[in-house]
């Protein structure tokens, strides 16, 4: 599949149910789109992954980008593959996000790293984290998709908030499906210089997410260079998705970006 924008369905178009919203992304002209992890269950039953499923394929789009479970995002949690008491949880979590990608040709997989977690040594959970990264690859290789490790912000007890942070844990995990996912407002906000980070990691980079900073909203409503850096990371080789994840009330979050683009390359 050539490389296309892509609307984050769980941050965009929030204002309708999860499952009418790949339909809005494709009425507004695009044609792929990504999800943090949609269910409320870390294993979720059957109807509801066929519910999930048949929204993505009904509405033509491609499911480019799945979360792993992340665990209760709104209380702060951001992932389960580092914790002790949910590793089992994650493996099981990792065959339901297969299956999915089995059916829709998803080829990217975020594993969110975990938070640090008080009575566990940080050196534990990063062996754990080595472990379940390796399984996750493994699995992931099946359907010929990569596994996604993204520094964050705002989240202080989430250790990886650099692009060097996330690159060590892709080289102490060794495997080639190990990618970087590199959302250009976390690393802004989190202070990494993006043309740095660009020009040392463009080989490393599995998949791109946009929003302008401050205030995570839409580009052009902050102070990032996004022509700039996007095309240093087209100089550098990167021909990959570049996702939408910002906030935007607006009755057309897409309005930054004309109608005749939104389903195109950002490469062309």
């Amino acid at each position: 599949m050539s490389a296309h924008y892509v609307v984050n369905c769980s941050i965009l178009l929030t204002h309708l149910p999860p499952l009418q919203r790949p339909q809005a992304a494709r009425d507004a002209g695009f044609e792929a789109v990504e999800f943090w992890w949609p269910f409320a269950d870390s294993v979720p039953g059957d109807a509801e992954v066929d519910g999930f499923v048949r929204a993505v394929a009904d509405a033509g789009v491609a499911l480019v980008a799945l979360n792993f479970a992340g665990g209760e995002m709104a209380a702060g949690e951001r992932g389960l593959l580092s914790d002790p008491a949910r590793s089992a949880e994650f493996r099981d979590n990792v065959d339901v996000a297969i299956g999915i990608a089995q059916r829709l040709g998803t080829k990217g997989f975020n594993a969110l790293y975990g938070n640090r977690i008080d009575g566990v040594p940080a050196e534990a959970q990063d062996e754990l984290a080595t472990e379940n990264l390796a399984h996750a690859a493994a699995r992931a290789d099946t359907v010929g998709a990569a596994v996604l490790v993204e520094p964050l912000s705002a989240v202080p007890r989430y250790p990886l908030r650099t692009a060097a942070d996330a690159v060590a844990v892709l080289d102490r995990v060794g495997s080639p499906s190990l990618r970087l996912l590199a959302d250009l407002y976390h690393l802004t906000v989190n202070g990494d210089d993006l043309a740095a980070v660009i020009e040392t990691y463009a080989d490393r980079i599995g998949h791109v997410q946009i929003a302008d900073a401050p205030g995570r909203g839409a580009p052009g409503t902050g102070t990032i260079d996004f022509a700039g850096h996007l095309a240093h990371l087209n100089r550098r080789g990167y021909r990959g998705h570049v996702s939408l994840e910002y906030v935007s009330a607006d009755e057309d979050p897409f309005g930054w970006l004309s109608p005749r683009r939104r389903g195109d390359s950002p490469w062309r």
